[in-house]
């Protein structure tokens, strides 16, 4: 908050927040949904701070009637997530005259028009490093799911079935394939020491190359392109931000250059694909298998 404001002024603090249910409600852990509320409420109150802050929580955030958007022009900070974004885009910005700052509660800011809010002297924070573990276990998780057929053999076992020659078909050892990571951050490294001991061959692409110590230790090969990258690898995972320049970077012109039978993991950003480019691309076989934790276009 500005340093030259009243201490005897209340600011608006809207939270946009996904529904918990009853998990959330039973969960105390579950932080990021409506019942929990990142755990303010608490805060707020442990620090004498009612009198202050005027907490406003919701998961109503589409529509000019919505609670957030009812809410938006009197809110100094907005709390926003990946999971369940509310978009600062410019005419939300040109709306919210007090807004002083827009955090995000993860990874990731590209819900908030950022020139827009640099123009206004909006602060834009995020939550850097938040959930790196869990992401570049999922990713593993979901590179196991694909190479292994595993969802339609678990299809296969809740239908009755036992049609082993058909899962056979498209499964395979994870062992000496080559695996590449786009965009070698926090996760993406993480990713790359969790991959090592299955024994594949490992590759990345960033524009920033890691320091040849870590390079070593992870007998990894680096790439001065993402073009590169693809056109070796049987798998590739997706762990760069979304930005102009990885906006729709799996094309069809990028996706023509990987591997035939090759398989896309993205867990960074929905936009980062080409949603039409990548069902063309499947349902001609030329890429065996993509899994993901976002959706396109949104997050």
């Amino acid at each position: 908050m500005s340093s030259a404001a009243s201490t005897n002024d209340q600011y608006t603090v809207l939270v946009v927040l996904y529904e918990g249910g009853e998990a959330g409600k039973n969960n105390k852990n579950i932080l990021g949904c409506v019942e929990n509320a990142l755990g303010l409420p608490e805060w707020i109150k442990e620090n004498k701070l009612e009198d202050r802050i005027k907490l406003i929580v919701t998961s109503d955030k589409d529509g000019d009637n919505s609670v957030a958007e009812k809410v938006l022009p009197e809110a100094s900070v907005v709390i926003s997530q990946p999971f369940w974004p509310f978009y600062l885009n410019q005419e939300r910005i040109d709306k919210a005259k007090k807004l002083q700052l827009a955090i995000t509660a993860g990874i990731g800011s590209d819900h908030v028009n950022l020139e827009a809010a640099c123009k206004r002297g909006i602060t834009v924070a995020e939550v850097t490093g938040s959930n790196v573990v869990s992401v570049a276990e999922h990713v593993i998780m979901q590179i196991l799911a694909l190479v292994r057929n595993f969802i339609p053999a678990y299809k296969q076992v809740i239908n009755g079935e036992w049609d082993i020659a058909a899962i056979a078909d498209n499964a395979y050892d994870l062992e000496n394939k080559h695996v590449g990571v786009v965009g070698a951050g926090r996760i993406g490294v993480r990713v790359l020491q969790r991959l090592k001991p299955f024994d594949v061959h490992l590759h990345y692409y960033d524009k920033y190359r890691l320091n040849e110590s870590l390079e070593k230790e992870l007998n990894v090969t680096y790439h001065s392109s993402v073009e590169s990258l693809v056109q070796i690898c049987d798998i590739i995972s997706i762990n760069c931000p979304l930005h102009p320049e990885t906006e729709d970077l799996f094309n069809k012109r990028l996706l023509s250059l990987m591997k035939k039978g090759s398989y896309i993991v993205n867990t960074a950003r929905g936009k980062i694909v080409n949603r039409n480019d990548l069902v063309e691309a499947v349902n001609s076989n030329h890429i065996q298998g993509y899994a993901g934790d976002v959706w396109y276009p949104q997050v």
